[in-house]
């Protein structure tokens, strides 16, 4: 099987008709801040994941430091209480609460699914501890009933970080309808795509318009929109004008625009779709990969459901294949691959806590050994044809 002339990614974007054309209609309209597409977007996808509000913001990135500063405001959390988070994750989950001055405290993840174990969170909480937050990596949504447990049993808080996992139930229930407050990305190559982009979520009123405050650089909530100010009613103008330039709280310019939100709103419409391929992507890989013992294929956790945003793989502990040989190989026939999640390996990690990794033998193990392809909407069944294929041709080698 010859090799393609372009690399088989672990991502893909596309950009239909209905968002060309959404997006012509922004700028056709001349209005970029909040308005109508933003509005039904925060809308539609508030209801897809059972919750009663949705904040559109620039990333997840920002969608998870604006709910910890929340939450630590709203709650009165002291600088240095304690956030628990999981071993293996995208930086970005511990990075938020550093930037918060709290402490992560972190939790070795299960080897199945490689998410924070539940029956290793207990022995982690102090007196100091907060909340937990819980991460839906992969596109499976973590083992939430003994997580929720354990948040009430010892009153923390909970916050999802779904930047990786939407549209997926676990147990009947959507991602993202448990915690506090729910965050999800929507950048390039993730499940929703809008360019840059993220979205808060929660059921709490006061918190929702604490958090699009903090979006909009801690602004009185007054005025939130430049369609708040637009009333005939000259008491209720004078009060909204005389109140519009004031700022309660320390926030930061974490908004998205009309573009994104346009982009996002045709995705919407595709979802469906888009997860019925990439289901069926992961199950041709997994059918044709599974006669490699070597290789620790993804699994589904019972009773819920995978949105495979990506195809993650770990070299088994008792096989003498090298990780780091197999995805040499992978990429240089034009395969692209990402390690799996490093997070207590990381130079700036080791430099604040030191070498902890050896308390986390699940993580270790993963962050030695693991690694993603892509299963996106995007591939073609030649492609993954041929990713099979190269997996054949390093195993004959290496067997």
């Amino acid at each position: 099987m010859k090799k393609p002339k372009y690399q088989i990614g672990v991502g893909g974007t596309f950009i239909g008709a209905s968002a060309r054309r959404y997006v012509n209609d922004v700028l056709t309209s001349n209005r970029l801040s909040y308005g109508k597409y933003t509005q039904r977007l925060e809308e539609k996808f508030a209801r897809l994941h059972n919750r009663k509000f949705a904040i559109f913001c620039n990333s997840g990135t920002s969608a998870l430091q604006v709910a910890v500063h929340a939450l630590k405001e709203y709650y009165g959390w002291k600088s240095g209480d304690e956030v628990l988070v999981p071993a293996v994750t995208f930086i970005a989950t511990s990075n938020v609460i550093l930037q918060n001055n709290l402490k992560p405290v972190f939790v070795d993840v299960d080897k199945d699914y490689y998410e924070i174990d539940p029956k290793k969170i207990e022995e982690k909480i102090t007196p100091k501890t907060r909340a937990i937050m819980p991460v839906h990596l992969f596109g499976q949504p973590c083992d939430m009933d003994p997580i929720l447990r354990i948040a009430k049993k010892h009153n923390l808080k909970v916050i999802e970080d779904s930047c990786e996992t939407m549209f997926v139930k676990y147990k009947g229930e959507p991602t993202g309808s448990w915690g506090d407050i729910a965050c999800f990305s929507t950048y390039v190559a993730h499940l929703l795509v809008t360019g840059v982009g993220g979205f808060a979520l929660t059921n709490d009123s006061d918190l929702a318009v604490l958090l699009k405050s903090l979006f909009n650089h801690g602004r009185d909530s007054i005025y939130l929109s430049i369609d708040d100010d637009k009333t005939t009613d000259p008491r209720k103008l004078f009060k909204i004008a005389n109140r519009r330039f004031n700022f309660i709280h320390i926030g930061y310019s974490y908004r998205a625009t009309e573009m994104e939100a346009a982009i996002g709103l045709s995705g919407l419409t595709d979802k469906d779709k888009m997860l019925k391929k990439r289901r069926q992507n992961a199950a041709y890989l997994t059918a044709g990969l599974k006669k490699f013992k070597d290789l620790q294929l993804p699994q589904i956790r019972p009773q819920t459901e995978h949105a495979f945003m990506m195809y993650p793989l770990v070299i088994k502990k008792d096989s003498k294949i090298k990780r780091d040989r197999l995805i040499y190989f992978l990429e240089k026939e034009n395969i692209e691959t990402r390690y799996l999640m490093p997070l207590l390996s990381q130079p700036i990690y080791k430099k604040l806590f030191g070498n902890i990794e050896e308390n986390y033998p699940v993580a270790k193990w993963i962050d030695k050994n693991g690694f993603y392809i892509g299963c996106h909407q995007e591939l073609k069944r030649s492609d993954l044809d041929y990713v099979i294929y190269t997996f054949e041709k390093f195993f004959q080698k290496k067997g």
